[in-house]
């Protein structure tokens, strides 16, 4: 089983929606975080050493976390998926399962 976590600014439409396509997975647990000080879940060093594989949602968010964060041996994926969509949004549901196809 692997632990997946999902990044974005806020932790309010992105990321947990990325996370509730993982409830009751089988084979990976997930959780959700923000970069933001505003984040529902602020990112901290605790989950990401939870984690064994990070997806981001924007490359800003890469770039936060090497700032701020020990991420090395870390897998790290950029999604590119740009804030347009709210919470549970089909589109948005679709483009993250489209990407993370090998892990659904």
């Amino acid at each position: 089983m692997s632990n997946l976590l999902f990044i974005c600014s806020k932790n309010q439409w992105r990321s947990p929606t990325a996370e509730m396509l993982f409830k009751n997975h089988a084979l990976h647990k997930a959780r959700s975080a923000g970069t933001s000080d505003k984040a529902r879940i602020k990112v901290n060093q605790k989950l990401l050493d939870w984690a064994d594989v990070i997806f981001v949602m924007e490359r800003k968010h890469k770039e936060l976390l090497r700032q701020r964060h020990i991420i090395s041996g870390k897998q790290l994926v950029v999604l590119g998926i740009e804030d347009l969509y709210p919470y549970g949004d089909l589109a948005l549901v679709e483009i993250l399962q489209k990407a993370l196809e090998g892990y659904l």
